[in-house]
């Protein structure tokens, strides 16, 4: 009942936000907010007026759409694999834990977008500057979550592999790994959030390509429509990415929504 509910206000609300979009900026003539049918027609001729054989992108999302999603991934895949196995490795030892929390506690807290000047003079510009910052915004959460979740599995099952002499390995794999996939999955959920904003603002600083450079030369030529076509990309590419990630999380996870309610 509460997913049909939630179908049916998706289908009305966002028609209605659209209309009142297109009334009120048509009847203000703001020059800076364009009314939406504006902003959809220029989204299609700059990123998908392009042939059927390139599933409909033009030159210009080739050029600047896909190297974006290609630092994204990359970036945020590298940094969840290490922020995991990283948060595991800390979250099972006390004495690790205990030696790098306050320098994890330190680097958490420094705004990433603060430290991209200083990945600039250590990397330099172009693609190591982008997955510089893509890590380091993405890594805090994962690591973080998987810390924690590794620290509080349940000491019966730790027990029960030591009286039947499972190995380290599978106690990993089989164990520890799936009981702390849930405090995993929810700081992998804030990361891909950090990553797409990363991406953009590390696109902002010695870029020739990409969303965030597109939209930055966009403002330069106080071309409007086409920087909210950045604006309407992203608000796109984030909610498609977060609604994938949910559905992998739902699938990955069912054994735990199974046994919460058998709770």
């Amino acid at each position: 009942m509460k997913t049909i509910v939630s179908r049916i206000a998706w289908l009305w609300i966002l028609p209605v936000v659209l209309v009142a979009w297109e009334v009120s900026t048509r009847a203000a003539q703001a020059v800076y907010f364009p009314p939406p049918s504006v902003i959809l027609a220029r989204l299609h001729e700059l990123w998908f007026s392009g042939p059927a054989a390139h599933v409909f992108l033009t030159d210009e999302a080739a050029h600047h759409l896909l190297p974006s999603l290609g630092r994204l991934v990359v970036g945020w895949a590298g940094a969840c694999l290490v922020a995991i196995a990283a948060g595991v490795a800390l979250g099972r030892s006390a004495v690790l834990c205990d030696v790098f929390s306050p320098l994890i506690h330190f680097f958490r807290s420094v705004p990433p977008p603060l430290l991209i000047p200083i990945f600039m003079t250590m990397t330099g510009i172009g693609t190591p500057l982008q997955l510089t910052a893509i890590v380091f915004g993405v890594s805090w959460p994962v690591l973080l979550n998987s810390l924690d979740g590794a620290r509080y599995v349940d000491r019966q099952y730790l027990e029960t592999c030591e009286v039947f002499g499972i190995s380290r390995f599978r106690r990993l794999t089989r164990v520890i790994l799936p009981a702390a996939s849930p405090k995993i999955f929810a700081g992998l959920r804030i990361s891909v959030a950090l990553a797409l904003i990363m991406m953009i603002l590390s696109e902002f600083i010695g870029s020739t390509e990409g969303i965030g450079y597109r939209m930055l030369v966009a403002q330069s030529e106080l071309d409007v429509p086409t920087m909210w076509t950045a604006i309407v990309l992203l608000g796109i590419l984030g909610f498609v990415l977060n609604a994938a990630f949910l559905r992998f999380e739902r699938h990955v996870l069912t054994w735990h929504r199974g046994a919460r309610k058998t709770d």
